[in-house]
């Protein structure tokens, strides 16, 4: 009698082989030791590139190290991921807008059971940047042995005094979440954050006129408007000369803005714009918003593919309503990317309202959360109300 495994046809061997395929996975704590094939499975986003990964090296703030973990079959790169270890303590403030009781509740539980946070994705940013998988890989059991190196990284880390208390993936699509159906991750509770307002470019439009022009009567009148105000602002286009000159500047600026957001877990070094300029180069655009010369406002975008992702900005809180600033870059962000042939922009989570107004349309996002504590952890659903700020607000429709 014939052994079983000779009755197989070609096609369900390699599936049997496939299905017992273990991968590897090794982490890293500096770029200079990434493997030479690293890039080549960053290409869904830049955000994941050895460069990017550089700039958080360099210029990352100050409460926030990051880890890089590679995962291979056999020898073989076959995916890549990013880890970031936030340490709240370090921070004097969460944001200082909000004042409420909840606020309050938020900000004792971070800092009593929740400082040691281990985000797998990047924090900085809104969007699947957590990992990227070779085209062949078996995503599920990428996931798990993602998950491996999670746990070895907690372990590495706890040998430094450094216990995590809270692990979250971060951010994902609806049609990605199913991937998350693993024993691994049924302790972990799935949440949906503040959606990421994305501006997805008409293919017909080939200049901003084309963009006014499919406004309704309404909100062609607020763009008029806004632009006339801010008449006498003018933009800059900065380079790495003018960043560096006006370094402090810019981050009062940018400070202004994070200090008064409702929450933050991170504030940027001074540094961080310059350096991203000096790395990134042409692919990263830093525009300055100067009136009677003095620097009032700036915005940041970085080229991504054929996506236009939109980075950090600083103003002056008393300018900016005055000349409607915030709504004038967002009508230059979206000016830019529709001349330069862009086919979105991801423009977060933060001003929903206000960015709805200009056409964006919400894109409802995932995560993963759970605490190192079984009891805590259990709870968790009605914990999170508290850590994540609720926004309410109305979704606008701008176009005809």
């Amino acid at each position: 009698m014939r052994n079983n495994l000779t009755l197989l046809t070609n096609f369900e061997k390699k599936l049997l082989f496939d299905l017992n395929t273990l991968y590897s996975y090794k982490i890293y704590s500096a770029t200079a030791n990434l493997p030479v094939h690293w890039d080549d499975l960053a290409v869904s986003t830049i955000f994941l590139s050895k460069k990017y990964l550089e700039i958080l090296e360099k210029a990352s703030p100050e409460n926030m190290m990051c880890h890089f973990i590679g995962l291979f079959e056999n020898e073989t790169l076959v995916g890549i991921a990013l880890s970031q270890f936030l340490d709240l303590n370090q921070l004097k403030s969460f944001g200082d807008r909000d004042k409420c009781m909840k606020t309050i509740v938020r900000n004792f539980v971070f800092r009593k059971f929740g400082s040691h946070v281990l985000v797998i994705g990047n924090n900085m940013l809104t969007g699947q940047n957590s990992f990227a998988f070779s085209e062949f890989i078996d995503i599920k059991k990428a996931l798990q042995t993602l998950n491996s190196a999670i746990i070895a990284l907690k372990k590495m880390l706890y040998s430094k005094g450094k216990k995590i208390h809270i692990t979250t993936y971060k951010d994902f699509y609806k049609e990605d979440i199913t991937n998350f159906a693993i024993p691994e991750f049924k302790n972990t509770y799935q949440f949906s954050t503040q959606p990421n307002m994305v501006f997805y470019i008409d293919e017909k439009w080939k200049s901003e006129q084309d963009y006014i022009d499919s406004l309704s009567k309404k909100y062609r009148d607020q763009y008029k408007r806004a632009r006339k105000k801010a008449d006498s602002v003018k933009k800059r286009k900065m380079h790495l000369e003018d960043i560096i000159a006006l370094e402090d500047s810019i981050y009062d600026l940018y400070l202004h803005v994070a200090q008064n957001a409702p929450f933050n877990t991170f504030f940027l070094p001074k540094n961080h714009f310059r350096i991203f300029k000096e790395i990134f180069k042409d692919k990263f655009l830093f525009y300055g918003y100067f009136l009677d010369d003095k620097l009032i406002g700036f915005n940041t975008l970085i080229k991504n593919g054929s996506v236009m992702d939109t980075y950090f900005l600083g103003y002056d809180e008393s300018i900016q309503r005055e000349k409607m600033l915030y709504l004038n870059m967002l009508y230059d962000m979206i000016a830019y990317s529709i001349n330069k042939g862009f086919t979105e922009i991801v423009l977060a989570r933060t001003a929903l309202e206000i960015k709805s107004s200009v056409g964006a349309k919400p894109v409802k996002m995932y995560g993963y959360i759970a605490h190192s504590n079984r009891i805590l952890n259990s709870y968790m659903p009605k914990i999170f109300k508290y850590l994540e700020p609720e926004t309410n607000w109305h979704e606008r429709n701008p176009f005809k």
